[in-house]
């Protein structure tokens, strides 16, 4: 069989990606792990560079948004809004919790990927 080469993202989108309520895709695993990784003081600009400083990947305000009302249409995440600091022009930051759920998508959704690509030689390096 031939794969043309922008299918393999569709391929492992679907490893990702889960049944159900718990379907996740590429940008949602990304933000729940990095979610699961910095705990209640996750932001939309601290979220975007964590993903951008460990996944080795660009990545906008609007799609780490997008993903983050995806996650929360889903039960997956909570919000919180901070007090603005107390410097001029200041605004509160709406930081974001993962969810029991959210836990459980993103454990699902890892270990599903990790056995379609179990025994494959990559080359990948960390």
């Amino acid at each position: 069989m031939v794969v043309a080469e922008g299918a393999w993202i569709g391929i492992i989108g679907a490893a990702i990606g889960s049944v159900g309520a718990l379907a996740t895709g590429r940008a949602e695993v990304l933000v729940l792990a990095t979610l699961q990784r910095l705990g209640d003081e996750a932001y939309a600009v601290t979220i975007k560079h964590d993903i951008e400083s460990r996944a080795k990947r660009p990545a906008s305000l609007a799609s780490v948004h997008a993903a983050l009302g995806r996650l929360a249409d889903k039960g997956f995440v909570v919000f919180r809004a901070s007090d603005p600091l107390p410097i001029r022009g200041d605004r509160s930051r709406k930081h974001s919790r993962i969810t029991p759920a959210d836990l459980r998508a993103l454990r699902h959704s890892t270990t599903s990927l990790v056995r379609m690509i179990e025994g494959l030689e990559l080359g990948v390096r960390r």
